[in-house]
């Protein structure tokens, strides 16, 4: 058995990450002071080569000022767009609740999630005047959910008020990972029968969940930086030396960088943005069901493209921005008719020499392709 390095605790409010403590309570535990990251090119190789992605973090990505002048544009353009997405996703949520006599309880997704359930927990106060609880947990692609976050949770409140938040889908892994996770949970504890794992997104251009704020692929400015818009908290984490039995899964707080945080910067701007009044359901509910339209193009663009492993085809502006940021990319498809929303794509894949191909079908605003270790 492998032991574990002494004196790594649980994260404390307050003390990790950038947000204010009321707006999100970190399950996780605090890696700051443990070396865990490693160049792009020696990360990609180790994840190709059978390294799972989650025991390593890639080097943060510092922008420059031409960068960030694209992120600061992209929020003030959008910021009405995500707002109205913030209060669609927001109701669904409230009223999955109140079906059950509660008001939720948000369980984000470390890291894309947080600063989506910030925004939530910002629009039920506006809305109604309610505080709700926030939490951060890890899920990790292949390895699961958090169990001892879970299980932290739902010691604390009913399974049916609890809702799992991100900040997009893709083509659907996290969705899938979520599914099988709760439907494991509900088998081992019974009394957590109402759990739901239905995932609340701002968008969901990969048609893969009912709660959504929008099927748009359209920028999320959140997804142009990494740790700066989220908290200052990196990836999460999971190795068995570093994560025991009975602790949390692991992040880092980035707490140098705090001169460049913008994440107060884009949930107060998206904040200001609300609308006056929840906006009405217009989507009828025979079109919110999910169809996996998403996971089934990847599978398509995966095998004209000659790539095996559907993990190396990554769909959305989000997943796209991704690949250039801590990945290493092999080309980036883009429909030519969403220029405006893929001005930071095309400045990342400039910066790292990758070519932009314009397929005009394209069911996604953007596909970012990694480049196979060997090709």
């Amino acid at each position: 058995m492998t032991a574990v390095q002494p004196g790594l605790a649980p994260a404390v409010p307050g003390r990790f990450g950038s947000y204010a403590p009321e707006e999100v309570t970190w399950l996780l535990t605090d890696l700051s002071s443990v070396a865990l990251e490693r160049g792009t090119e020696d990360r990609e190789e180790a994840i190709q080569s059978g390294t799972h992605y989650s025991e390593m973090l890639p080097v943060e990505y510092q922008p420059d000022d031409d960068y960030l002048a694209l992120f600061t544009a992209a929020l003030e353009q959008s910021a009405g767009r995500l707002a109205d997405a913030v209060a669609r996703v927001g109701e669904l949520v409230w009223d999955a609740a109140a079906a059950h006599g509660q008001t939720p309880v948000l369980v984000s997704l470390a890291r894309a999630g947080t600063p989506i359930g910030v925004l939530l927990r910002r629009w039920f106060l506006a809305s109604r005047g309610v505080a709700v609880p926030h939490y951060t947990v890890s899920i990790i692609r292949g390895r699961g959910i958090d169990q001892v976050a879970t299980a932290h949770v739902l010691a604390r409140h009913p399974a049916s008020a609890v809702r799992f938040v991100d900040g997009w889908t893709g083509k659907g892994a996290i969705q899938r990972q979520l599914t099988e996770a709760v439907a494991g949970w509900r088998a081992a504890h019974p009394e957590d029968a109402a759990l739901d794992d239905r995932l609340a997104v701002l968008a969901d251009p990969g048609l893969c969940t009912e709660l959504y704020g929008t099927r748009d692929d359209f920028l999320i400015p959140s997804a142009c930086l990494n740790s700066t818009v989220s908290g200052l908290v990196s990836r999460t984490v999971l190795r068995d030396d570093l994560i025991g039995p009975g602790m949390f899964h692991g992040a880092k707080y980035y707490a140098e960088l705090a001169g460049a945080d913008v994440s107060a910067l884009f949930v107060d701007t998206v904040a200001a943005a609300f609308p006056a009044r929840p906006p009405a359901d217009d989507v009828p509910a025979a079109d919110r069901r999910p169809t996996w339209a998403g996971w089934a193009a990847v599978e398509r663009i995966a095998a004209e493209h000659g790539i095996a492993d559907v993990n190396l085809v990554k769909p959305g502006v989000g997943e796209t921005t991704r690949v250039l940021l801590r990945r290493v990319p092999w080309q980036v498809l883009v429909r030519p008719d969403r220029a405006e929303d893929l001005r930071h794509v095309a400045a990342l894949a400039r910066a790292r020499g990758v070519p932009l191909v314009e397929v005009p079908d394209l069911p996604y605003s953007c596909v970012g392709l990694i480049r196979p270790v060997g090709r």
